[in-house]
């Protein structure tokens, strides 16, 4: 069985058709998601779908690229974490691709829900991208990490060098990785999965974009994470039902799930 560990089926491209989406996922024999927050406004979504089904988890936290939205605190982030199906903080991090200028903002936010990780005990997911000497910098200033007492948690849609990969693994976070690694041009990812060992990984489809080959191009959903898993499987030469098995094992581990 596979678990997508991160995708939006909350989003517009995804909410209208939960029936449909939720019959793909049991035709792949994927038993689990967990639909991931990116602002506060649209939480209450995400906790909904989590609430109504079973096999779907939930985070709560505010996506570095959203400017122009309510920030929260500390407080905020812990009290509405308070739920059983809310199991991660995030995601949060952040990216210099996107936006230019000041950025502080996205570092002051980041570190209030590294904090918000620290006093929850719930992992961190962490988007990183064209920003990674500071996400390090930051997760080890704020320790995040599980070497100085933080909740660890999983450095989502790795795009990043072996390098990064390496100085997150060294501080008890998973490396997650989505339908980019699938693709032909991402040989340089590819080196970094076929490195990462896979009691470390995890995968996901961060859903509704980034669908693996040979759906690409196309709207992306949970069902289809089994095809990140056979790639990988394929890359490091192993069983499919190895990395199905370790990287489900590894969800519910990092997200303190009880099987």
């Amino acid at each position: 069985m596979y678990i997508d560990s991160h995708c939006h089926i909350n989003f517009p491209e995804l909410a209208a058709r939960l029936p449909e989406i939720f019959g793909k996922m049991t035709e792949n024999r994927v038993t689990h998601a967990l639909c991931v927050s990116v602002n506060l406004p649209e939480f209450p979504e995400v906790l909904a779908i989590a609430n109504e089904h079973e096999h779907i988890y939930a985070s709560v936290g505010v996506h570095p690229d959203y400017e122009e939205t309510p920030e929260p605190t500390v407080d905020e982030l812990v009290k509405l974490s308070d739920h059983p199906k809310i199991v991660a903080i995030g995601e949060t991090g952040l990216d210099y691709y996107r936006l230019e200028g000041d950025l502080e903002w996205q570092r002051n936010r980041f570190r209030t829900h590294i904090r918000a990780s620290r006093a929850t005990g719930k992992p961190l997911i962490i988007h990183t991208r064209s920003a990674s000497e500071d996400t390090i910098r930051l997760m080890r200033e704020e320790k995040a990490g599980t070497d100085a007492g933080g909740a660890g948690g999983v450095m989502h849609c790795f795009t990043e060098s072996l390098e990064v990969a390496e100085a997150a693994m060294a501080m008890g976070f998973y490396i997650s990785f989505s339908g980019i690694v699938t693709f032909k041009s991402a040989k340089e990812l590819q080196a970094v999965a076929s490195a990462v060992p896979l009691e470390r990984m995890l995968i996901e489809t961060d859903s509704p974009y980034l669908a693996p080959v040979p759906h690409r191009g196309k709207v992306n959903e949970p069902g289809l994470v089994c095809h990140v898993a056979e790639f990988i499987a394929k890359l490091k030469g192993i069983p499919l039902e190895t990395v199905a098995r370790q990287t489900t094992d590894n969800f519910f581990q990092l997200f303190h799930i009880p099987r």
